[in-house]
């Protein structure tokens, strides 16, 4: 299978990372989908202990089980176990690489890379042909801060690649957390360092769902119930949005804008969160429905 290559000007481009200066082209296997930018990544030490290859792949299982899409960088330990919770889970997953798309690294991950293709994408900002160089990493951990609304640290030591991508996160506004482990653990220097410094303390997923900005955690509630969403308070954000949307007559994204009285990053994520929630829908040329409200809980 040949990678699909997105630029930032492309449609297709993940609305988030669209946000970064200085976007990278994308190289991409697999498919993006715009519930993508429900996201978050879950990054750590490739020297993991057994506690936090378990929190790892509990913590990803029980978000993409929500329908959160779970970003991390492939390598050994704490990101195989993320990337591997997310498929237990039956949930998407986007694995971002250190080095060309035909280049997996490390090799012994090569199944688990064809597995998230089928359950999400695999990318990268390098072109093929380009081997996993050390310089190479930091570029990929801005990518993966920037694919992402947070960032949870699960296990790292002082120098890890882990707080590099923390430290982009929050350069770039996302929100950052960590999981806290033992106090003798080398492998929680990193996760606590970041709690001492501010970082969200991660117990559960309900941790870091608390952390999203809204909409967001609306759409994760929605995915919560039994497929069924609730229409959004009137006086909500998504409700003013909504209350704009008709079934019959699309709205251009420029009219909304004018009348929201949003910047377009936050109407962008308001209309997301009322697509996820099945309660709009996109149409060609950047243009917006209601979904009619037959069966669904008033």
């Amino acid at each position: 299978m040949s990678p699909a290559v997105l630029r930032p000007s492309d449609d297709s481009y993940p609305p988030l990372l669209k946000e970064v200066d200085g976007a990278p082209d994308l190289w991409v296997l697999g498919t993006l989908e715009r519930a993508d930018a429900l996201a978050v990544a879950v990054v750590g030490t490739r020297r993991a202990t057994p506690y936090g290859m378990e929190v790892a792949e509990r913590l990803a299982f029980e978000l993409a089980g929500r329908r959160v899409t779970i970003v991390s960088g492939l390598a050994r330990g704490i990101d195989t176990a993320a990337h591997r919770g997310a498929l237990a889970a039956g949930g998407r997953t986007i694995a971002v690489l250190g080095c060309g798309i035909d280049r997996i690294y490390p090799p012994e991950n090569t199944r688990l890379a064809r597995a998230i293709q089928d359950r999400g994408a695999v990318l990268t900002q390098f072109s093929p042909g380009t081997p996993p160089l050390p310089h190479h990493f930091p570029g990929r951990n801005r990518t993966m801060a920037g694919l992402s609304l947070a960032v949870v640290v699960v296990e790292a030591p002082d120098r890890s690649g882990a707080l590099i991508t923390a430290r982009f996160a929050a350069d770039l506004g996302r929100e950052v957390l960590a999981v806290p482990g033992k106090i003798t653990s080398e492998a929680s220097r990193g996760p606590h360092g970041l709690i001492s410094e501010g970082a969200k303390l991660v117990r559960d997923w309900s941790d870091v769902v608390q952390e999203l900005p809204n909409p967001w955690r609306a759409a994760v509630a929605c995915s919560l119930a039994t497929g069924t969403a609730r229409r959004p308070e009137t006086t909500s954000e998504e409700g003013r949005v909504l209350a704009m949307l008709k079934a019959d007559e699309p709205r251009h994204v420029e009219a909304l804008l004018a009348r929201a009285g949003m910047t377009p990053a936050r109407l962008g994520a308001t209309l997301m969160a009322l697509e996820m929630a099945g309660l709009a829908r996109q149409l060609e040329g950047q243009r917006w429905v209601a979904i009619p409200a037959i069966g669904r809980e008033a």
